[in-house]
């Protein structure tokens, strides 16, 4: 039997009220049939989409403020739902963080892993290179794995962390064959790429600024691999 969600989990759908507002919480549970009276169809969500929607929201709040700084108060609310709901979805606060930082790892990693589709070698890593560039304009993601690296003093987070980021370095090598020295480059010079765009160097006219937004040949990667040794 499909398990769905037992707790404000039936969210409208389709047109708004007249006024272009939809029913308040507090009527539907004084008139049950205010959706209906609204001309607002209801729809059942399962605990899976409840999750989804919640881990959603989640993410915005943890990669603006941190494990320590989100609020499951606000979560909650922007879900539509209580806060005890949000626990009994994820248990812990940092457990709800944790899914947020291996779901933003995960997005990456496909994503790299897409790009590079049947390539090898430098080809492959200059179209991942492409396709990180990309990605880190998405803040939500670029900040999340800050964040995740911002609290890894705590040993579960530090773990959960260093476990995404092995996966990212093996999704990289397995899909370029190229030697490990290679690979360390390529994340090297991401890491800067997300330090400029943390710190929105693309809006700041200085030479250094701009030496940094410099694109690098991907046969850079290799050449470093062969002559340097750090």
């Amino acid at each position: 039997m499909r398990d769905t969600s037992s707790e404000e989990d039936l969210k409208p759908a389709g047109p708004a009220t007249l006024d272009g507002e939809r029913p308040r919480r507090a009527e539907v549970r004084r008139h049950p049939d205010a959706y209906e009276r609204a001309g607002v169809r209801r729809m059942r969500m399962t605990a899976q989409q409840r999750r989804d929607q919640v881990l959603s929201v989640a993410e915005l709040e943890f990669a603006a403020a941190g494990l320590h700084g989100a609020s499951i108060d606000r979560i909650a609310h922007r879900a539509g739902i209580t806060q005890t709901y949000v626990f009994r979805l994820f248990g812990t606060k940092k457990r709800l963080f944790l899914a947020c930082i291996d779901a933003a790892f995960e997005r990456m990693t496909s994503a790299l892993l897409a790009a590079a589709g049947g390539a090898r070698g430098v080809e492959a890593l200059a179209a991942m290179g492409r396709r990180y560039d990309a990605m880190i304009a998405d803040r939500t993601t670029l900040r999340l794995q800050l964040q995740g690296m911002a609290a890894a003093d705590d040993h579960e987070v530090r773990e959960t962390v260093r476990n995404n980021f092995g996966r990212l370095w093996q999704a990289v090598a397995d899909s370029t064959y190229l030697e490990p020295d290679a690979i360390k480059t390529f994340l090297a010079l991401g890491m800067l790429l997300n330090t400029n765009a943390a710190l929105g160097l693309a809006d700041l006219d200085e030479p250094w600024a701009q030496h940094t937004r410099s694109r690098s040949q991907p046969a850079l990667c290799a050449q470093l691999s062969r002559e340097t040794h750090p």
